[in-house]
């Protein structure tokens, strides 16, 4: 297995401490004036999500988290698990409600949209999906006549049960496209 020494260690490297998988949100090398260097490190706990603060001596080194992304099709969810499959080797894998977080709102069923899974030892650790979706407005108030693109907003209801702000002059029905990093209405599809 590969060490990664505090020499390598950046913002992003994937590595294992006291048996579960993080990543390096932050590290700060300190020299003080007397004594040993070391390295102020902060890491996210991949499984939990906890973020914890290290320190390390200089020259220690931790071991390589086992992490894989990989880009997978959307499948269904079937009441406790969503579904994906790799769209080369058609291979399928289930991830739970941890695991997907805020990508459970932005996906429906049978759409195959591309999400990114983070694997560890096969196990998804986390789901991102893509970064814009187009949905249909299932439910929101209907617009009146003198309604402009520049006054204010409205909450709107998407066929995945997400709500999203959007303009006066959206209908019910119609389809949007939506940020799914920001939660943002984009425009009408």
């Amino acid at each position: 297995m590969a060490y990664y020494s505090t020499n390598d260690f950046k913002s992003g490297l994937k590595v294992m401490l006291d048996g579960n998988p993080c990543s390096i949100m932050e590290n700060e090398y300190v020299k003080p004036g007397k004594g040993q260097a070391f390295n102020r490190v902060k890491l996210r706990n991949l499984r939990s999500g906890k973020v914890l603060e290290k320190t390390f001596k200089s020259g220690d080194s931790l071991e390589a988290a086992d992490i894989v992304e990989v880009e997978m099709d959307y499948l269904y969810n079937d009441g406790e698990m969503w579904n994906f499959m790799d769209p080369v080797t058609f291979e399928q894998i289930a991830a739970d409600k941890v695991a997907m977080g805020d990508a459970a709102k932005w996906l429906k069923d049978d759409s195959n949209e591309k999400c990114t899974i983070m694997l560890f030892n096969g196990v998804p650790l986390n789901v991102s999906a893509p970064n814009f979706v187009v949905l249909k407005i299932v439910e929101t108030d209907p617009g009146v006549r003198g309604d402009t693109s520049g006054g204010g907003g409205k909450p709107a209801k998407l066929e995945t049960g997400a709500v999203v702000r959007v303009p006066l002059f959206v209908q019910q029905e119609e389809s949007v496209r939506v940020d799914t990093r920001t939660g943002e209405y984009l425009e009408r599809a």
